[in-house]
């Protein structure tokens, strides 16, 4: 086993000392500032908490100086440096104050990322292959890059201790000017490599010549871009058509000898989502032997993100030289105490990042809102969600030990309510237990082994193998009664041979309780249909799909694109066979009858075994036969309305946090 210890000994980029190997990374824009363009007060508490929570160096979220050639929205310093300034000061005397840095980020722009927005040159617009991105002037160029210098010095002026340049990754502007595929420049900013890199090249002499060769600048880059062409991405790494890790290996050997001071080093694009930034799906730690090129072939310090979240992980990648540093953006989400625990000595106590994206990137870049996380539904609301003290202590009841009933009961035990928590099963977990099944999904199972740990940890009377019936619940004689009783398969009677020993449930493939055969048909094109279908496709099993609409995953909850993308793409990859507008009508002793929509004629696929995953529906509610009687009465997670981890533990926590 690796020694976590070495993860809390210091390093150095440039001459600033940072105390320990983890980097909170950046997250998040224009949602961090006023419209003035000045810090938010509930920002620089998020930065705060995550500084108290031991992370030796911040990393500020995305502001965009330019105010005069595209649109300047609300993050650029230039828009009120005075304002700035003065709000950034606190920030920064809160971040030193725990002993931590902070380095923000500067972009030039985000080009092709979405429509309108102006780029090394005229390229297809991400995930709108019909538009084509309008092209930066060689002037444009240049007055971009002095107000990112510009920028710099208010950054410095506010005592904070570097600056981050944003990026040579995801697919944003410079990323595109590093690339041959996105920049088919004449001028001095595009041919050769060392032109393409020379933009990066001016606002690292600008910079260092502005606030002095000391003060330090980083650069964020992709390694690997994972690119067959715009707007598809290579599944296994082949056919690349962007960046090839030899050719971003010479991009860190050419920053460096530019004067750059660290690279947080990742992979992916937005067109390779899911290896940018990547869902569950993809392993933890899947770009370190990348990464290890990279130490290999400079002398600064490489700082590694994606998928970093296992301090295990990182102690081995920093033991074995492949990195000198992690940065870890959605597991400061999900935990902004986790250097503190590695530093006790109690990882097992981290509460994990999932890597479901529905809190975080998605909310932030598909929904417009502020981000969060599924799993701590405080953050980025530090300021606004305080888990106080009750007033008056009640006796809570809580039926059900899922993923929703769990959240409710800590956070009522947190608040020093008394607690009982009733589940008719043997073991903790509810929906989690099928959820976490998965070969990929482990962060699932982590986060109930951490629930169920808290419920130990906590005041919390956990009683097992108790279903909670209105006679057993008011035995308690409780002032409160939180229903989290989570919901069911549906399996539709109307279906024939529904009850055929081919036939299963999602939860019966899920939890074991029926072995799938060699050929498998899942009726159902959701996320939780095509999660099963691509696990048994990856196994070696023979899958076909069946899905009533016209497309896959039309209906149901939200799925961030990243998640969407690998789903889609790791269909056509292990070769599941797809059947849409079609409807399951029988299950027979051949396997699963269906009927194509317009169609008279019914057709049999073969197979052994026929999975439904039609959806949930959720279970009668106790509320009616509780409500004549004087007790407070709230519903959470799926016994409600089926829906997601997001939605379970929120409602909750939300629930919990007001009583």
């Amino acid at each position: 086993m690796s020694n976590l210890k070495s993860l809390m000994t210091p390093f150095k980029i440039g001459n600033v000392e940072i105390k320990n190997r983890y980097c909170m990374g950046p997250m998040g824009g224009g949602h961090h500032f006023e419209a003035d363009g000045t810090w938010k007060e509930s920002t620089i508490e998020y930065y705060a908490a995550r500084a108290r929570g031991g992370f030796g160096l911040i990393f500020g979220g995305v502001m965009t100086p330019d105010k005069e050639v595209e649109s300047p929205g609300n993050s650029s310093p230039l828009l009120n440096p005075v304002r700035w300034r003065v709000t950034g000061s606190r920030l920064a005397e809160k971040i030193h104050a725990q002993g931590a840095k902070m380095f923000p980020q500067l972009t030039m722009g985000y080009g092709r990322n979405y429509p309108g927005m102006l780029s090394p040159s005229e390229s297809e617009v991400y995930m709108y292959p019909e538009l084509k991105s309008p092209v930066l002037t060689t002037d444009q160029i240049k007055k971009k890059i002095e107000q990112i210098i510009e920028a710099a010095k208010i950054v410095k002026s506010a005592d904070f201790d570097g600056v981050e340049v944003h990026s040579i990754h995801w697919g944003y502007l410079l990323d595109q000017f590093a690339m041959a595929l996105t920049n088919r420049r004449e001028d001095e900013y595009g041919g050769s490599l060392e032109n393409r890199l020379r933009v990066c090249k001016e606002i690292i002499q600008g910079i260092k010549a502005e606030c002095g060769s000391d003060f330090p600048v980083t650069m964020r880059m992709s390694l690997k871009t994972y690119l067959k062409g715009f707007n598809k991405a290579s599944f296994d790494g082949r056919d690349e058509a962007g960046r090839t890790l030899e050719e971003g290996i010479e991009i860190c050997k050419l920053l460096e000898s530019y004067g750059y001071d660290a690279l947080s080093v990742d992979v992916g694009t937005y067109d390779s989502f899911y290896y940018a930034c990547p869902p569950c799906y993809v392993p933890g730690g899947h770009g370190l032997e990348l990464y290890a090129e990279a130490k290999k072939a400079v002398n600064i310090p490489i700082l590694a993100g994606s998928r970093m979240g296992n301090p295990f992980l990182c102690a081995e990648a920093l033991e074995q030289g492949k990195a000198d540093a992690f940065v870890l953006s959605r597991p400061s989400l999900a935990d902004p105490d986790l250097p503190n625990k590695v530093a006790r000595g109690i990882p097992e106590k981290i509460r994990p990042c999932i890597g479901c994206n529905q809190g975080c990137v998605g909310r932030l870049l598909e929904k417009g809102l502020p981000f969060t996380c599924a799993v701590n539904p405080r953050a980025f609301r530090e300021t606004e969600t305080p888990v106080l003290p009750a007033l008056k202590r009640k006796k809570i009841v809580v039926a059900g030990g899922g993923a929703a009933g769990m959240e409710a009961a800590r956070t009522a035990a947190m608040r020093g309510h008394e607690v009982v928590l009733f589940e008719k099963s043997g073991v903790l977990g509810g929906d989690l237990i099928p959820a976490g099944s998965h070969s990929f999904k482990k962060e699932i199972r982590q986060l109930n082994e951490w629930y169920k740990s808290e419920m130990q940890d906590l005041p919390v009377d956990v009683r097992m193998h108790t279903e909670a019936t209105p006679d057993v619940i008011l035995a308690e004689k409780p002032d409160t009664v939180i229903l989290a009783t989570g919901a069911q398969s549906v399996m539709p009677g109307s279906i024939r041979g529904i009850d055929s020993e081919k036939a299963a449930s999602s939860i019966d493939v899920l939890v074991g309780k029926k072995e799938a055969g060699n050929k498998v048909v899942v009726v159902g094109g959701g996320n939780v249909g095509l999660e099963i279908a691509i696990e048994y496709a990856m196994e070696g099993r023979q899958v076909t799909v069946v899905e009533a609409l016209p497309e896959l995953l039309e209906k149901g909850d939200f799925v961030p694109q990243q998640n969407r993308m690998w789903i889609m793409d790791a269909i056509e990859y292990y070769g599941v066979n797809v059947r849409t507008s079609a409807v399951l009508q029988e299950i027979n002793e051949e396997g699963a009858v269906i009927r194509a929509e317009g169609s008279e004629k019914e057709e049999t696929l073969p197979a052994d075994t026929v999975v439904c995953a039609l959806g949930f529906r959720s279970g009668p509610s106790m509320r009616e036969a509780l409500s004549a009687y004087d007790v407070e009465i709230y519903e959470v997670g799926n016994g409600v309305t089926p829906s997601n981890i997001i939605a379970a533990i929120g409602t909750a926590f939300e629930v919990a946090r007001n009583l």
